[in-house]
């Protein structure tokens, strides 16, 4: 049973660098970590009726759908942050050239949902925040860990929630997690939204990334809602 992503939908060159991950020690499936609530500056309060903020975690797929799971938020979207829009297709950013990350843009109602506490889902359940430049067996700067803030509000608290888990030392290895204001956002091909709902039974998906929004039920029950917001009607 293949683990990594399908190698039907992705160009030569992405071909070739799941090829070359899979000779490498595979480590999907991460578990879950409990990181500490956001606190002091980190909580970022808000009375807007909704805010944004790009994450990246490894392949968007997973990540998407952790946040499409979570109340409070009203969508969340795969897409391509930190290229330039003309190299924003998939084919061009599973080269690892174009300088993208694989990203979700999260759009949430603050008043439901704060801004630490998505912080503190993309840091325990949707991916590890302490791998370089690859997550599970994806590898390459298109997954690495990134925060694309909207304001420089957002950069000080996510930098401030950093510093608090670093701090708790909850990992055991320091957290790599890029902070970086958002340049532009740039949605991804219709195939690729609502993929984790779409399609669990692919082994990638089931293996990665159903996982992760298990895990997001199990750790806050409070948040999860069992059914997902999605980008497209179908």
């Amino acid at each position: 049973m293949s683990i990594l992503k399908p190698v039907a939908i992705v160009s030569v060159a992405a071909a070739l660098c799941l090829a070359l991950a899979s000779l490498a020690r595979v480590n999907a499936a991460e578990p879950a970590v409990a990181v500490p609530a956001a606190a002091g500056k980190a909580q970022l309060s808000s009375t807007a009726q909704s805010e944004t903020v790009v994450l990246a975690g490894g392949c968007f797929w997973g990540v998407q759908g952790v946040f499409q799971h979570t109340q409070g938020v009203l969508r969340a979207v795969s897409g391509y942050a930190g290229g330039k829009r003309a190299a924003a297709t998939y084919e061009m950013v599973s080269s690892g050239s174009t300088g993208h990350a694989e990203s979700v843009q999260v759009t949430y109602d603050p008043r439901k949902i704060s801004f630490g506490q998505i912080l503190q889902i993309y840091f325990s359940v949707a991916h590890d925040p302490t791998q370089l430049n690859r997550q599970g067996p994806d590898q390459g700067t298109q997954y690495r860990s990134a925060i694309f803030t909207a304001s420089e509000q957002q950069k000080q608290a996510a930098e401030a929630y950093i510093a608090q888990i670093n701090a708790a030392k909850v990992f055991s290895s320091p957290i790599v997690t890029q902070v970086t204001a958002l340049q532009g956002f740039y949605p991804a091909e219709d195939y690729h939204q609502d993929y984790a709902t779409l399609h669990p039974n692919q082994p990638y998906i089931a293996y990665n990334d159903l996982p992760k929004i298990a895990n997001l039920q199990k750790m806050y029950p409070a948040i999860y809602r069992a059914d997902p917001v999605l980008v497209l009607k179908r």
